[in-house]
C-alpha cells in the first residue's frame, strides 16, 4: 500500500514543488504527523465482530445498541454485555474509542414525550445523582479501554435533546469531573451538534459554547456532525466548517480545543421535505471521502468519523462496504496521509505535500470546476482516489478536477 514517509518537510521544498499551481488563499502547516485516529468509523456491528475491510484508527461508538438507556435498563441494573463486546472487539482491532455517553434512560426521563431514540424521553434532561452514577460507572469499568468520551448525540435536533443549552453544559462540566479523576489521560468531546439545519445550529451551539466557556472549558474537542444537505457535496461540507470556525473565533473557543466531526457522510435527504437524498457511487464516492479527510487537514478538522461501516441502505449517501468504490477512496486517502507530515494549501487548486525533502509526494484536488496543474519535477508517477495509477512526466500539464490525485515517485508509492 502507499504510505507517506513520516518525515519533515522544509518549507523551501514545499515552495518548490508547487510550481503550476493557482495561487494559494489560506496555508497549514502541521508540527507532528497525520494520526491513524483521524480516520474514525462508525461500525454498528462492533459488538457481534464484524471487521471493517479497510485500515482505520478510530471508533465511535452510537448506533450499536449501548447506549445509556439499552445498558442500564433500570436505576439498579446494568446490562454490560453488549458494551463489554463492542470495546472489546474496537481494542481487539487496536483502534481508539470514543463512547457516547448520552441518551437518557426511560426510567430516568424527566418527561417520557420528549425523544424516542433509543427508548421514550430519550432527549429529556436526566437528574444529575442519575448522570453522575451512570458516567462513574463506565469509567470505573472500562477505564484506559476508552479513549474519548463524548457526551451526547446531535443536542441541537429535538429528537436527541430537548433540555437547554446551559443543562447540557453542566452534564457536560459534571462528566467531564468524573472522567478526569478516573482516568487524567481521557478526552473529553462536547454534545455535537448538526450544521446543515441553521435554525437549530443558531438556537443551540452559540449558547452551548457560552455555557461551556462560563464552566471553564471542561472539554478537550468541540464536536460537529458536517452532514451537507441532501444535494451537498465536500465544497458544501468546506462551507459548512468554514462557518463553524468562525464561531469558534467568536465565541473565543481556546485554540488548544480540537474541533472533530462525530459524523459525515452525503446524501441524505433533507433537510426538510424538500430537499430530496441521493446515492453517490463510482468515482465520485471515491473523490468524496478522499476529498473529505484531505479538507480536514487545510480546514484544521484534527478528526472524522464516516458514517457508517454497513451495507447498502437507503439513509446514507456513499456506501462504506467491501468492495464500494467508497471505501477504496477511504483506504486510498489512509495511505496518502496516515503517519505523514505534512503541508496544505488552499486556492483554486488545494494541494497537500506529504514526505521528505527527497521523496516528496503532493496530493491535488479542485473544489470547483477543473484546473491545469503542471507536474512537479520530482514526480513519475500519479494515481486518483480510486488507486488508479499511470506514468506522467515533469513539467506535464494535466487537468485536475474534484478527484484527488497523487503525484510521486516509486519511492513515495511504497
Amino acid at each position: 500500500m502507499r504510505r507517506a514517509m513520516a518525515v519533515t518537510i522544509s518549507s523551501a521544498f514545499i515552495a518548490s514543488s508547487l510550481v503550476g499551481i493557482a495561487a494559494s488563499t489560506t496555508a497549514t502547516a502541521a508540527p507532528n504527523p497525520v494520526p491513524p485516529a483521524q480516520f474514525g468509523l462508525h461500525v454498528p456491528e462492533i459488538a457481534n465482530g464484524v471487521v471493517p475491510g479497510v485500515s482505520y484508527g478510530s471508533i465511535r461508538i452510537w448506533d450499536s445498541g449501548v447506549t445509556w438507556g439499552q445498558v442500564q435498563q433500570a436505576k439498579n441494573k446494568f446490562w454490560w454485555d453488549g458494551l463489554d463486546r463492542a470495546i472489546g472487539n474496537a481494542n481487539a482491532q487496536n483502534v481508539s474509542i470514543l463512547y457516547v455517553l448520552g441518551s437518557t434512560p426511560k426510567w430516568a426521563a424527566s418527561n417520557k414525550k420528549q425523544g424516542t431514540y433509543p427508548n421514550k424521553g430519550a432527549a429529556s434532561m436526566p437528574k444529575l445523582k442519575d448522570w453522575k452514577t451512570w458516567v462513574n460507572a463506565v469509567v470505573n469499568r472500562y477505564g484506559d479501554s476508552i479513549e474519548s468520551y463524548q457526551i451526547w448525540n446531535e443536542a441541537n435536533l429535538s429528537d436527541f435533546w430537548q433540555g437547554t443549552p446551559k443543562q447540557m453544559a453542566t452534564l457536560t462540566k459534571e462528566a467531564s469531573k468524573i472522567i478526569r479523576k478516573g482516568d487524567p489521560t481521557a478526552k473529553i468531546v462536547s454534545a455535537s451538534t448538526t450544521l446543515r439545519l441553521e435554525s437549530a445550529y443558531e438556537k443551540f451551539f452559540p449558547p452551548y459554547l457560552k455555557a461551556l466557556k462560563k464552566d471553564k472549558w471542561p472539554v478537550d474537542a468541540i464536536a460537529v456532525h458536517s452532514y451537507p444537505d441532501g444535494q451537498g457535496n465536500p465544497g458544501t461540507r468546506a462551507d459548512l466548517i468554514s462557518q463553524v470556525k468562525v464561531q469558534l473565533k467568536k465565541s473565543k473557543v481556546p485554540s488548544s480545543k480540537e474541533l472533530w466531526d462525530t459524523e459525515v457522510n452525503y446524501g441524505i435527504k433533507g433537510p426538510g421535505k424538500k430537499i430530496k437524498g441521493r446515492s453517490i457511487t463510482g468515482a465520485n464516492a471515491a473523490s468524496w471521502v478522499a476529498q473529505t479527510y484531505l479538507d480536514n487537514l487545510r480546514l484544521g478538522v484534527d478528526r472524522s468519523y464516516w458514517y457508517f461501516w454497513s451495507p447498502a441502505t437507503n439513509r446514507i449517501g456513499i456506501t462504506m462496504q467491501d468492495g464500494t468504490t467508497g471505501a477504496i477512496g477511504y483506504q486510498t486517502a489512509f495511505d496518502w496521509m496516515s503517519g505523514s507530515f505534512y503541508s496544505c494549501s488552499s486556492g483554486t487548486l488545494n494541494t497537500c505535500n506529504f514526505g521528505d525533502n527527497i521523496n516528496v509526494s503532493v496530493v491535488v484536488w479542485a473544489s470547483q470546476g477543473t484546473q491545469a496543474y503542471t507536474v512537479p519535477a520530482n514526480a513519475s508517477i500519479s494515481c486518483n482516489a480510486l488507486n488508479q495509477c499511470s506514468a506522467v512526466t515533469p513539467g506535464q500539464s494535466i487537468a485536475i478536477g474534484n478527484m484527488p490525485t497523487w503525484f510521486g515517485t516509486t519511492a513515495t508509492q511504497n
